[in-house]
């Protein structure tokens, strides 16, 4: 089993939010393989389907969209990387899937010195009673999509517009703040890749040229 990347660089929330939507029906009809999307997101504030009112400040800054995956509300942004795994499960067990994107991004922090793990069950990657990434997604036909999102080099007060996942905003943290340096994005990025393809058993494929025809009429449309 392969799952090809797609790496869009950065991007805004909703130009890639309807590009998942169109990679699972692609996938689940067979027309596409596993995928990966990686990305790095404008400003904005995305609100799961447990969001509850008082977890939102009403004078937000930054475009919000209300989205199909689980969780509270939450914040992108430049400096954060955000994974769309679009798989189709051979086993229809959501949990397992869970568990395996937060194992890939605790030994992503692992090669970076961090340790991380989880934290009873709350979905996510922690390190000493912080946040270090969120974890959200949805199935359709057994397909996933939404994901996870990595707080890398992320501005952080940017949390502060909303509780992300119902959590005081000082309860996120990130890579550059736990090392005390910025972290090279890109090197992350590769570590993320060569994990996601361990834990979920998958060999990584050459992007095909018409995966790179798909994105660029999305883009026109």
């Amino acid at each position: 089993m392969t799952v090809e990347i797609l790496d869009l660089g950065r991007r805004p929330y909703e130009e890639v939010w309807s590009l998942q939507k169109e990679l699972v029906g692609a996938r689940y009809a067979g027309r596409a393989p596993d995928t990966l999307v990686l990305v790095e997101h404008e400003h904005v504030v995305t609100l799961g389907r447990k969001t509850s009112p008082e977890n939102l400040n009403l004078d937000l800054k930054v475009p919000v969209f209300q989205v199909e995956r689980g969780g509270d509300a939450t914040y992108h942004g430049p400096g954060q990387l955000v994974g769309y795994p679009i798989i189709k499960m051979t086993v229809p067990d959501v949990r397992n899937h869970v568990r395996k994107l937060e194992e890939v991004l605790i030994q992503t922090a692992g090669a970076f010195s961090i340790r991380a793990g989880r934290n009873g069950n709350q979905p996510g990657v922690w390190v000493e009673g912080k946040k270090l990434a969120s974890i959200g997604v949805a199935v359709t036909n057994w397909v996933t999509y939404h994901g996870f999102a990595l707080n890398v080099n992320t501005d952080l007060s940017y949390f502060g517009l909303i509780r992300p996942c119902g959590l005081d905003p000082d309860t996120i943290t990130s890579m550059r703040e736990l090392t005390g340096r910025p972290v090279e994005f890109q090197a992350v990025k590769q570590e993320v890749i060569g994990n996601f393809a361990r834990v979920f058993d998958l060999d990584i494929a050459e992007s095909a040229s018409s995966r790179s025809e798909t994105v660029q009429t999305h883009e026109k449309d």
